[in-house]
This record gives C-alpha cells, sequence and structure tokens, in this order.
C-alpha cells in the first residue's frame, strides 16, 4: 500500500475519533473492509499490540500501519496519531469559546452516540473472528464482566486471558 494513502487513511480515522478505539470502525472499513489491507486478525493483533503495552488508546494505529506496510508504515501510523494533537489546539480554542452554544453543544451530542454506534459495528466482525470456540467465549464473556462489573485495569484483564489461553493450549 502507497505510503501516504495509509497516513491519510488512518489521519482520517485518528482526526474523526474522540478516543483510542473509536478510530476502530474506520479503519476495519478502509483497511479490512474495503481495501483488503489488513485481514481481521491482523487488526485484533494490532489493537491487542496497542491496548497491551503502557500508552494511549489509540496507540494500536501503530501496529495497524506495521502489518499494514512494515516499520514505514508503522511511521505512518505514529504520524497520523500526532497530528489531531496538534490540529486541536487551535480548534478547542474555537469552539471552547463557543461551547456554550446551544448548536455546538447539540453537534456534540448527536456525534457520540454515533461513535458508540460505529465502534459497535467494528467490534462484531472482531469478535466473530476471535470467538472460535467455548474457551474464547467464556474468555470474552468472562472479560466483558470483569470489566463492566469492577474496576480492574483493561491490561489485567488482556494477561488473565493470555494466561487463560496459555493454559487451554491454545485452543
Amino acid at each position: 500500500m502507497n505510503l501516504l494513502s495509509l497516513y491519510l487513511l488512518l489521519l482520517k480515522a485518528t482526526a474523526t475519533s474522540f478516543s483510542g478505539l473509536t478510530s476502530l470502525p474506520v479503519i476495519h472499513h478502509d483497511l479490512v473492509v474495503t481495501r483488503r489491507v489488513l485481514s481481521e486478525r491482523q487488526l485484533n493483533a494490532a489493537v491487542v499490540a496497542g491496548r497491551s503495552g503502557p500508552g494511549p488508546y489509540g496507540l494500536y494505529v501503530v501496529s495497524v500501519g506495521y502489518f499494514a506496510a512494515g516499520l514505514p508504515g508503522a511511521l505512518m501510523g505514529l504520524l497520523a496519531l500526532m497530528t489531531p494533537a496538534f490540529l486541536i489546539i487551535p480548534l478547542a480554542r474555537y469552539l471552547g469559546a463557543r461551547a456554550d452554544r446551544p448548536a455546538i453543544r447539540g453537534a456534540i451530542e448527536g456525534v457520540l452516540p454515533a461513535a458508540a454506534g460505529l465502534l459497535a459495528a467494528a467490534t462484531l466482525p472482531l469478535a466473530r473472528d476471535a470467538i472460535t470456540g467455548p474457551v474464547p467465549a467464556a474468555i470474552a464473556a468472562a472479560s466483558l464482566l470483569a470489566l463492566i462489573a469492577t474496576k480492574v485495569d483493561v491490561g489485567w484483564v488482556l494477561l488473565a486471558s493470555a494466561a487463560v489461553g496459555l493454559a487451554a493450549g491454545a485452543f
């Protein structure tokens, strides 16, 4: 894949997301569904790699770039991840002065549920690819319950899931 195209696609995803994994639906659609640059499994691996280590939740974009185009792709992912941070400063200054306007508040309140729906739409195909039997289904269910019912860190859930997968002989 052309590195400039990869950067622009990843930039579109990171610039239109609110945090971390909300860029996932755009990346899934552009790189898995439309262009078939990544497989569902590679996208799953990129998300796990990005969420397993320290740093921001959106860091998985660097792994996506790596899976798409090696080290140069990882650099494009990093640049795409950093660019919105530099652009948000003037935008926040502009919108911050106008945040009390009903139109601005209404637009923000309208986009948040749309982002939640997009995230669910991108997550379901990844779940279908990852949940291949009873052990993965049990891991998924236990992880969901642990994250909903407790304040356990995502890293511990991933570590425990890896341990269960290892003990189960990788299913």
